[in-house]
């Protein structure tokens, strides 16, 4: 069973798998780059009060699961996780920076995906459910 995060107002459990692409889908990540994203992300994310569940990737892309708070927006942790990774990255890889387009590494889009849960169609019959009971 999955643990609930508890706080004063809200018990939750939000988890969302996203996936970071480079700019122009340049293959400029290789294994030593994707293994220093991870760390990143973990130590990132631990800041943020969220858990890194996994993460992996190929040369051109990065994907991420992550459970979070609900006080944080997806676009909020998108937007952390990309700037700080880019300059860091740039910093401690000049030979990755060099292929970095006009100094960027990421792509501005990003795709994210709510993950975890029951299936739609079981928490729609659910709801449905509810309401019929409800009724006088």
């Amino acid at each position: 069973m999955q643990e609930f995060r508890r706080e004063r107002h809200s018990v939750s459990v939000l988890t969302v798998h996203l996936v970071c692409v480079t700019k122009y889908r340049r293959e400029v990540l290789d294994a030593a780059a994707l293994a220093w994203l991870q760390r990143h992300a973990a130590r990132l994310f631990a800041k943020m009060d969220c858990v890194l569940l996994a993460c992996g990737g190929e040369a051109d892309h990065l994907h991420l699961l992550l459970e979070h708070p609900p006080k944080l927006s997806v676009s909020a942790l998108v937007n952390a996780f990309k700037g700080t990774s880019s300059r860091g990255l740039r910093k401690v890889r000049s030979d990755i920076a060099a292929h970095y387009r006009d100094g960027v590494l990421w792509s501005p889009s990003y795709f994210a995906a709510s993950s975890g849960g029951a299936p739609l169609e079981k928490v729609k019959q659910y709801v449905q459910q509810q309401r019929a009971s409800s009724s006088p």
